[in-house]
Formats: structure tokens, sequence, C-alpha cells
């Protein structure tokens, strides 16, 4: 319980692939396993491992209602199609995936239970969270998580809902993804 005029935590971070610390990486996936109840995240790109992956349908698959932003209007075409390559595992798990249709976003957001957050520079992406410097900010208890909330959902209605029918792909678009997918440390 916080006493009046206390704002909570703000609480900066950097990460460095220069180390063996993977800073963004241990945050995200701590906000991610401590969601009990929401889980909203905005990211430009969306290329995760096996842990990521399965710590978000995991979330998902116990009640959480965990809720993605990716853009719809891309800028790099190789990385959107990467990105859409995970919608299909998120769906079928009950993470609800959306599209922000008006133009490119940006925007890297994590917010667990309306009581933590990160912003910052790092996306959910290999290359952003073990091969370049990254700084961000933790949040716990602060005003501006409600700001952020607030944010994210005005975010939310200028998108589409990915459905699962969306995700159906042929054979050579399933070949596609999955070779993306190799390669997807580089992207």
């Amino acid at each position: 319980v916080f006493s009046a005029g206390h704002d909570g935590y703000v609480i900066p971070y950097s990460d460095s692939p220069l180390d063996n610390e993977n800073v963004g990486e241990h945050i995200y996936l701590q906000l991610i396993n401590s969601a009990r109840n929401t889980l909203y995240i905005c990211t430009p790109y969306l290329i995760i491992d096996e842990n990521m992956l399965s710590a978000l349908i995991l979330a998902a698959k116990s009640g959480v209602d965990v809720r993605i932003i990716t853009p719809h209007v891309w800028d790099k075409r190789l990385v959107h199609a990467t990105t859409r390559s995970y919608y299909s595992d998120l769906v079928s798990a009950g993470v609800r995936v959306f599209e922000y249709t008006p133009g490119f976003m940006h925007e890297k957001l994590m917010i667990c239970d309306g009581e933590a957050a990160t912003v910052g520079t790092t996306n959910l992406d290999f290359r952003s969270l073990y091969m370049h410097f990254e700084c961000g900010v933790l949040l716990y208890g602060s005003r501006a998580l409600k700001e952020a909330g607030e944010d994210f959902l005005r975010t939310l209605e200028l998108s589409r809902r990915i459905e699962k029918e969306d995700c159906k792909a042929g054979l050579f678009r399933r070949i596609g993804r999955s070779i993306l997918r190799l390669f997807a440390p580089l992207m």
C-alpha cells in the first residue's frame, strides 16, 4: 500500500549485447508470467523465440486476457510477414491479436494487470532482445499506468482483430513462413 503522495515506482533499465544479462527479455517474461487478469502489448515487430511464445500461450490458456497490437502498415515486408507467422499459434491459444490500421505503429509497451508496465525501445524481436543496446522503464503502482492503459485502449479502437480465418494459409505460405522463422534472428 502506498502512502499519500506516493506515485509508485519508475525504474529505468538498460540492456546490452556485451554481457550475458538479457534484461529486456527477463522483464518481458516476468510481466507475462506475473499476469493474472490482463496483459496488453504493443510492438512493431513480433519475432519471438519458443520461450516467449510459450509464455504468451500459457498466459492465455491460464485465463489471462492477452491482447497484442502490431502494425497493419509495415516498414519491412519480410519482418512483417515473419510477425504474421506467429498469429496462428497465438490466436489458436486464445491470444487476441490486432493490427493497428491507420499507419505504422512503433510503440513498445507491455502492461500487466494495470499494476506494472514497461515502455522503452525494446521490440519483441530477436535483434532487440539479444543484439541491440536498448533502454526502458519499469513502472509499478504509478499514475502513468492508467494513462498507458488508456492509450492502449485508444490504439485498440483503431485496430482490426485477427481472427482464425485470417490465419489460414495454403501449403506454400506455410512453407514460406517456416523459412522466415529460420531466419528470424537476422531480422
